[in-house]
């Protein structure tokens, strides 16, 4: 099998790798469409460093085999995290945090940058009809960004997304689709253009401050700058994730009595829906071929991913 495979050091393309075999509970299914995330360019960088296995989290593909029937053929798009069912997280609501859970390219799975992958059955979500695939890939990242209007109120509020890039266009867009209109806040003329139909857009903060500030610049220096936007007794959403650590003013933090929510996984269904209605709009994705991992990985345009080829003939062989 095809498909781009991380060492523990850099990706490679390689041509070897096994057609993966379908554990009890999981699904084959073959890839159409995946999308680089910024998460993988940090595993380059260090962010996963016991990962090593297939790369890659933000996929559409068809169903290939099922323990569940009526999926087979479908066109789906899936969830990250393999969960347990039984330790403390999963008992209690939250199993995105399962303590043994795998995730698809990050740890202990394989993920979509290949010609097949598997996954968890009930982890899969069929497109709607109509939604090509090129659009279905989309949904993880904006499911990531419904799941601040799971955590926080925006009712009432001025709400700041700071950052200007694919990150923070995803949390427009599942901010528009709920119907809240926010002020972006980017360094990038140029890039706030594609937020304007969408968003107030401005290079500098609004001197009073805003009551929630989403950190989506995908940067180090992302948390301090919300800090410097947010009100006493303001919230900040922390949507960025990098290879490294920071430091934070922690008094500061404390007296002026700042709230800061950690937002990963959200809910995939409004994030379908959101995309299928066309309430929420993203550009067209620049697709490249395996063999041009590093150009995908190089690229600076909004979003970059992979167009798999028909895999081999001989399925489900070697």
């Amino acid at each position: 099998m095809k498909g781009i495979y991380f060492d523990g050091k850099r990706a490679l393309y390689r041509e070897d790798l096994p057609r993966p075999v379908p554990g009890e509970g999981e699904s084959l299914v073959r890839i159409l469409t995946a999308a680089v995330c910024n998460t993988d360019k940090e595993i380059l960088r260090g962010y996963r460093p016991d990962f090593q296995g297939v790369m890659g989290h933000e996929f559409a593909g068809v169903v290939e085999a099922s323990p569940e029937a009526s999926l087979v053929g479908k066109q789906v798009v899936g969830e990250l995290n393999a969960v347990c069912g039984t330790c403390i997280y999963c008992r209690t609501g939250r199993p995105t945090h399962c303590s043994s859970r795998r995730v698809l390219g990050m740890h202990g799975k394989d993920g979509c940058f290949g010609e097949y992958m598997t996954i968890d059955t009930s982890l899969l979500h069929v497109i709607p009809q109509g939604l090509p695939a090129e659009r279905a890939v989309y949904t993880e990242p904006l499911a990531a960004a419904f799941e601040i209007m799971t955590q926080v109120s925006l009712e009432g509020k001025n709400v700041a997304v700071l950052g200007d890039g694919r990150l923070a266009y995803c949390v427009v867009q599942a901010m528009r689709a709920a119907g809240k209109r926010v002020t972006v806040i980017g360094k990038h003329p140029e890039k706030l253009e594609l937020f304007k139909p969408f968003s107030d857009t401005t290079l500098e903060r609004e001197k009073e401050g805003y009551e929630i500030v989403v950190e989506a610049t995908g940067s180090p220096s992302g948390i301090r700058q919300a800090l410097e936007l947010v009100r006493k007794k303001g919230t900040i959403v922390l949507k960025s994730t990098y290879a490294g650590e920071v430091s934070l003013p922690f008094s500061q933090i404390a007296v002026n009595e700042i709230t800061i929510v950690g937002s990963r996984c959200g809910p995939f269904a409004p994030a379908l829906e959101a995309l299928a209605s066309g309430r929420a709009q993203f550009p067209e994705i620049t697709l490249f071929s395996l063999k041009e991992y590093e150009e995908a990985f190089a690229f600076e345009g909004f979003k970059a991913g992979f167009s798999l080829e028909q895999p081999d003939s001989g399925f489900p062989g070697g």
